[in-house]
C-alpha cells in the first residue's frame, strides 16, 4: 500500500456562469427547472463523484498556477453559460409538493485548488490492485447540503508536486445522468481548448425541454410519494441514503482491448454453434455486442471471484432512454432518461462451465425486449432502489456507464486526453463501471471496487480467462 498522503487546499472559489450578451442572457435569470420521474429516481442517490488524471512531462507546478488554472477557471465559467443548473440546488422548500432544481442570478458552484504529497504514479497506474478506494477520496469534492438544499455540482482541482494534476467532480444524480455529465465534459474540454475560438467542431449545446417526457402512468407523483414515505411521514429530506460500505476496500481499472474482445466475441460463437450442433437446435445465432461480451465476462468473473452462495444473481444493465421514448428525445437531451433492467441468472450456471453463455443470453434477452418492456416496472424503480443499496438475499450487481462513454476524448482540455479516469463513487453504490479505453482502441475498462481478497481473485481469474480464451483460439 501506499504511504498515506496529505492534501492541502490552497484555495476554495465560486465559479459564476459568464454573463451573455446574446440570445443565451436570459439563462442567467432566475431559473427554476422540474425533475422528471427519471430524476425523481436518484433523489436522494449518492452523487456521482468522477477523478481525471493528467500526466505532464516535465510538469511544473509553477506553470501550472500561472497558466493552465486560470485557462481551466474561465473556460469553465463559459461552460456554465450553457449549463446554468449545475451552478444551482437541488431545493424542496416546505411550500412545495415537489423538489426541483433552482438558479438564482449570483449562484455559483464551488471549486476547490489543493495540493497533494501523493505518488501520482501509484494513482494513475495500470493493472494496479493495491489503490485503496480512501486513496481517492480527498482528490474529489463533496456536494454542500442540507434536508432542504443540495448544490448540484462541485469541482476539485489537485496539483501533485510530481507527475500532473487530477480534476474531481462531484455532480448530484437528480440533476444529470452519465451522457449528460459526458456533454458538460465536452463542452468545457473544447472552450478550454480552442478557447471559444472557431477551431474544431464544437459540441451541440444542452437541451433542457422537460415537456417532451410524457408520464401517463403517473410515475412522478409515485415516486414523490416514496421518498416522502421513506423515514417519513411527509420526509422531505434530500441527504443521500446512508450505504454501508467495507472501508478498506481496494478500486482497480481492468481492460479489455480491441483484440481481447474480438478473442472472446469468436470463441462465444464457435460455443454456441457447437451447443446448438449438440442439440439439433437450428436456430440463429444472437448477435454479440461489445457490451453484451464485457459486461458478460466481468459478471461471470466477479461471481467467481466472490465464490457467490445466493441462489440467483441479478445483474442491472442500464438503458439510455432518449431514443427509445414517443417521442424520442435528442442526444443533447440534459437530465436523466436512464432505465434500469434486471438480467437474471442461477447462481451454479454462472459457476458452471458454460456460465460465459448463461450471462450473454440473460443480458440478450433483455435488450431484445426492451422495445416492448422500456418502462415495465417503473412503478417499483424506488422502492426497488431502496433494496439495490441495502443487504439482500439475492445478490445484485448494478452496472453503470457504457463502452460508448468517450470520457477520455470529452476531457482533452488541451494537455492530450486523461492518463486515467476513474468513477470513485462506485465505491459508495457496489456498481460495477463500463467505459471506453483510454487507448481509444475500440476497448473498454471495466472497474470495480472489492475487498482486497475478492480483488486479487477477481483479477487472477480476469487475466487468466482472457489468456485461456486466446489460446483455444489460436
Amino acid at each position: 500500500m501506499a504511504k498515506p498522503s496529505s492534501v492541502k487546499v490552497v484555495e476554495v472559489c465560486s465559479v459564476a456562469p459568464k454573463p451573455s450578451s446574446g440570445p443565451d442572457s436570459a439563462h442567467l435569470e432566475d431559473l427554476s427547472l422540474p425533475l422528471t420521474f427519471f430524476d425523481l429516481h436518484w433523489l436522494r442517490f449518492p452523487p456521482s463523484q468522477s477523478l481525471f488524471f493528467y500526466e505532464m512531462s516535465s510538469f511544473n507546478a509553477s506553470h501550472f498556477f500561472d497558466s493552465i488554472l486560470p485557462k481551466l477557471k474561465t473556460s469553465l465559467s463559459a461552460t456554465l453559460q450553457h449549463f446554468v443548473p449545475l451552478a444551482g440546488n437541488l431545493t424542496w422548500p416546505l411550500d412545495s409538493p415537489e423538489p426541483f432544481l433552482s438558479y438564482l442570478k449570483g449562484n455559483t458552484i464551488m471549486l476547490t485548488i489543493a495540493e497533494s504529497d501523493a505518488d501520482f504514479h501509484h494513482l494513475i497506474s495500470t493493472n494496479n490492485f493495491d489503490i485503496e478506494v480512501k486513496e481517492y477520496h480527498s482528490l474529489v469534492p463533496q456536494l454542500a447540503m442540507s434536508h432542504e438544499k443540495v448544490a448540484v455540482l462541485a469541482l476539485q482541482i489537485t496539483v501533485f508536486s510530481k507527475g500532473g494534476f487530477s480534476i474531481g467532480s462531484a455532480m448530484h444524480h437528480a440533476a444529470s445522468d452519465g451522457l449528460s455529465a459526458l456533454l458538460f465534459f465536452k463542452i468545457w474540454g473544447h472552450l478550454c481548448k480552442h478557447g471559444g475560438g472557431e477551431e474544431g467542431v464544437p459540441p451541440p449545446l444542452p437541451s433542457y425541454d422537460r415537456k417532451v417526457i410524457n408520464d401517463p402512468a403517473g410515475l412522478h407523483e409515485i415516486y414523490s410519494n416514496d421518498w416522502l414515505r421513506l423515514g417519513g411521514p411527509n420526509n422531505r429530506s434530500l441527504l443521500p441514503l446512508e450505504v454501508k460500505r467495507p472501508g478498506d476496500s481496494i478500486q482497480a481499472t481492468f481492460e479489455f482491448t480491441h483484440a481481447k474482445i474480438e478473442t472472446l466475441r469468436r470463441l462465444a460463437m464457435r460455443t454456441m454453434m457447437t451447443k446448438n450442433k449438440e442439440q439439433g437446435d437450428h436456430s440463429k445465432l444472437f448477435h454479440l455486442s461489445t457490451f453484451s461480451l464485457t459486461c458478460a465476462y466481468t459478471w461471470v468473473c466477479l461471481v467467481k471471484a466472490e465464490e457467490t452462495k445466493t441462489e440467483r444473481v441479478f445483474f442491472i444493465i442500464p438503458v439510455d432512454c432518449r431514443s427509445r421514448l414517443d417521442p424520442p428525445l435528442p442526444p443533447t437531451y440534459f437530465g436523466n432518461c436512464i432505465a434500469g433492467h434486471l438480467a437474471v441468472a442461477e447462481t451454479k450456471d454462472l459457476l458452471g462451465e458454460d456460465g460465459m453463455l448463461v450471462a450473454l443470453k440473460a443480458i440478450r434477452d433483455v435488450i431484445k425486449s426492451l422495445d416492448k418492456t422500456l418502462l415495465e416496472g417503473a412503478e417499483t424503480w424506488v422502492s426497488r432502489m431502496f433494496n439495490t443499496l441495502q443487504p439482500n438475499a439475492d445478490r445484485i450487481i448494478p452496472a453503470d456507464g457504457s463502452p460508448r462513454f468517450e470520457f477520455y476524448d470529452a476531457a482533452d482540455f488541451g494537455w492530450e486526453r486523461p492518463t486515467k479516469h476513474e468513477l470513485v463513487s462506485i465505491d459508495k453504490t457496489g456498481t460495477m463501471s463500463f467505459q471506453e479505453s483510454k487507448n481509444g482502441d475500440g476497448g473498454v475498462e471495466a472497474g470495480l471496487v472489492l475487498k482486497k481478497h475478492y480483488m486479487e481473485a477477481f483479477a487472477s481469474l480476469f487475466a487468466k480467462g482472457l489468456e485461456e480464451n486466446l489460446t483455444h483460439m489460436q
